[in-house]
């Protein structure tokens, strides 16, 4: 089935259960049911509150529907008889986007929720399924029968302001999702549930990776020991793929005046998403700063350049700020103090292919490592939005020909996106697949022709002439907190041995008769560059064994007699009903290695 025809079920399915809805509770008003990711959601206003008792009644007698061969029939109409027609029928909510698009020529509502309309102004159109009538411009399946009732689930309810305005009516939110069959059904909520389980929320806590504090402020991450670590090990991986192409860290200050973020044009296009800061002494306006790329150009401009020097590379790790709206937090996935592995490269027009080439590199070698599969999204700017970018057509032009042009000499495979630009240029970004299916935008190479521009950059090229640079931005791995909550859920907490915050948990077999050999072989391991847990609590072994297990450590061994004299060990290897035996010499061998080459 195609992405098409799956949208059109799944929105054929929204009125499905619309029309069992009305079934079931004849009073109930409609407003809108548009396609979301994996299925649709349906805003009702009920003259009873709903549970999700309720939801299995309502999903039943869809189910029920599906199977009776119910045709979606469409009728056009003038929007006046669409208005007498839903007035009859008591549907206010229809009523009131049927006055938009008269009055207006639209109902301004999300590009969502759009689906539901049909964009003429003057007719509309309308579905009825049974006996159930709902305004919709279609295209929609031919009868119900094509809605496969195994494929169907409905799986929450929400409360929904009507219009996603507060001072209007609380409706109740059915969100559902669809599947062509069945087992699809089933390996997608086989997929949620591993989701769930795998929560880096949960996770970061049972595992003590982080914490959020009410004193500290929402969106402000703490990590523990644990999550330094594993923070860290990111850190320096992705710095040493980057140095391994001539990237140099830098360090920039925090807070930034106005002035700065004015000439770069953040200020003009980002303002609302940026934290205000005050001086005691000073009227003049201070941000902390949301990217590292004005201050970068700053270190560019503080001295002339020749085109000998090109291309200067400018890594840099300092926190970044941005004023996240609370609701749209959500642990390390949307913060408003992070980092980013965020770099940029000055250089010639003749030289940006070359960049390219060698970011892709290390940016293909780190997802390898981290065992992810991706694809590129060639990111382009919305023509019909020109006011939201920087720099005129032609500048954009020529960018985003020069991006798609490398693309297609390297026969590389990508998929053009309108409007996911950044708004000083185009983009490629690398498309992350995680363990569970999902999708993620981590990596990203940006062409910049007017940051230069605007700072007036230049350096002095072989004729003797100046010349502005070009200015490209690039991520690896984009912010490390943000990359470490989506491996937490990749992993599912199991770090690979090289990134594990305890790579070997020592216990002892008896804490008074092998805890000073215990702490010998630890301090042993440790000089080795080994992280080393050492459990010699008085408690019984299985506790203690079990806790470490818990806390998802690749190698557990237990200290007794034959491992302080000289015998071969017994190692508990994560994953691994059995142990394995080996000398000492080749277990520290084998997790040197592991550790060496980041398996």
């Amino acid at each position: 089935m195609s992405d098409e025809q799956l949208q059109i079920m799944r929105h054929s399915a929204a009125h499905l259960v619309a029309a069992a809805v009305q079934k079931l509770y004849p009073g109930a008003k409609f407003g809108v049911g548009p396609v979301v990711e994996n299925g649709f959601y349906y805003d009702i206003e009920f003259s009873q509150n709903i549970s999700e008792a309720d939801l299995k009644t309502i999903e039943k007698q869809a189910k029920k529907m599906s199977s009776q061969n119910l045709a979606f029939e469409r009728k056009e109409m003038s929007i006046g008889e669409a208005v007498k027609l839903f007035e009859s029928l008591g549907q206010t909510y229809k009523v009131s986007l049927l006055n938009d698009i008269k009055t207006k020529g639209t109902t301004k509502v999300s590009d969502a929720e759009m689906q539901d309309l049909v964009g003429a102004v003057d007719m509309v159109s309308v579905y009825q399924t049974g006996e159930f009538v709902d305004l919709c411009r279609g295209p929609h399946v031919t009868s119900s029968k094509e809605i496969v009732g195994d494929g169907l689930k409905l799986t929450k309810l929400a409360g929904a302001y009507w219009r996603g305005d507060e001072k209007n009516k609380m409706l109740t939110r059915i969100y559902g999702v669809v599947f062509p069959s069945g087992a699809e059904l089933k390996d997608y909520l086989d997929r949620v549930r591993l989701a769930e389980e795998r929560d880096h929320r949960k996770l970061g806590k049972e595992l003590e990776l982080f914490v959020f504090s009410d004193l500290v402020g929402p969106g402000m991450p703490l990590f523990t020991f644990r999550g330094a670590i594993v923070r860290q090990e990111i850190i320096d991986y992705i710095n040493s793929l980057q140095k391994g192409i001539g990237y140099q860290t830098v360090h920039t200050p925090n807070l930034n005046k106005a002035e700065l973020f004015k000439i770069s044009g953040h200020y003009d296009k980002y303002k609302d998403d940026m934290l205000m800061v005050k001086s005691h002494y000073s009227d003049e306006e201070y941000f902390l700063k949301p990217m590292n790329c004005p201050q970068h150009t700053q270190i560019y401009a503080s001295q002339m350049r020749s085109y000998r020097d090109l291309p200067i590379r400018i890594a840099d790790f300092a926190n970044l700020y941005r004023d996240e709206r609370p609701g749209e937090l959500n642990g390390l996935s949307r913060l408003r103090c992070f980092c980013q592995d965020d770099a940029h490269c000055f250089c010639r027009e003749d030289q940006i292919e070359d960049e390219f080439s060698a970011v892709l590199g290390i940016i293909e070698k780190a997802l390898q490592t981290f065992g992810m599969k991706y694809w590129i999204r060639l990111s382009l700017r919305d023509p019909k939005q020109p006011e939201k970018y920087l720099g005129g057509d032609e500048v954009w032009n020529k960018a985003e020909t020069l991006l798609e042009g490398i693309l297609q000499r390297k026969k590389i495979e990508y998929k053009k996106a309108e409007g996911e630009a950044a708004f000083y240029g185009p983009k490629m970004d690398i498309m992350v697949r995680d363990a569970l299916g999902r999708e993620w935008q981590i990596s990203t190479i940006q062409v910049d022709f007017n940051m230069p521009v605007r700072f007036d950059l230049k350096y002095i090229d072989k004729d003797g002439a100046e010349k502005t640079p070009v200015m490209i931005h690039r991520a690896i791995i984009g912010s490390p907190e943000r990359f470490m909550g989506i491996l937490i859920e990749h992993y599912g907490g199991a770090f690979p041995t090289w990134l594990a915050p305890v790579q070997v948990q020592l216990i002892t077999v008896s804490p008074e008769k092998h805890g000073e050999g215990a702490l010998k072989l630890k301090q042993e391991l440790v000089d080795l560059g080994v992280r080393v847990g050492l459990d010699d609590a008085n408690e019984t072994l299985g506790n203690r064994v079990r806790k470490a297990v818990g806390q998802k450590v690749p190698y557990i061994i237990a200290v007794g007699d034959k491992e302080l004299g000289g015998e071969e060990w017994m190692i508990r290897m994560r994953g691994q009903e059995k142990q394995e035996q080996m000398s000492k010499e080749k277990f520290i061998e084998r997790i040197l290695a592991e550790i060496k080459e980041r398996k």
